[in-house]
């Protein structure tokens, strides 16, 4: 994969981290699969819980802003999966400084739900301009269970 670290850093005085750049091609699959594999990492190298939600959560969130990066704005984009305060931080950033804006809800709207899906799945989200393009960090709990999988410590 472009740009992928080598396996997950130890959490010794550091975060658990893995990034890559996507720059075409079948990327959002390869970033869907780059954070299956990290939170596969997370829960048997490192022996945190992750459970089946937060992994479907963190997989959906990566998809929408990576999909939406590649979609407007040109160049690559760079996602960074980081475990911290028990939660998986999602970060992309790409060239285009304009920040996406939700739209009211309108469920005859056919697309246009991504920044919606992404915030209603996370503690929390950001988004900031850098001096080229623009930084959005989604977190979502590790051990997320709002979606009925209290039972559930597994990886999908």
């Amino acid at each position: 994969m472009p740009g992928q670290d080598e396996g997950v850093q130890p959490p010794v005085g550091r975060l658990i981290s893995v990034s890559a750049a996507f720059e075409g091609g079948e990327e959002i699959a390869e970033a869907r699969d780059l954070a299956r594999s990290f939170l596969a990492d997370v829960r048997k190298v490192h022996g945190l819980p992750v459970s089946a939600a937060a992994a479907g959560s963190v997989q959906l969130v990566v998809s929408e802003l990576v999909t939406n990066a590649r979609k407007f704005a040109p160049g690559p984009c760079l996602l960074t999966l980081e475990v911290n305060e028990g939660a998986v931080e999602v970060t992309v950033w790409d060239s285009e400084p304009c920040l996406p804006v939700a739209h009211a809800a309108d469920p005859g709207r056919v697309g246009q739900h991504g920044l919606e899906i992404v915030t209603a799945l996370c503690r929390s989200f950001e988004m900031h301009r850098e001096p080229v393009g623009k930084r959005i960090k989604a977190a979502i709990h590790l051990t997320d269970d709002s979606i009925g999988d209290e039972a559930s410590d597994q990886v999908c």
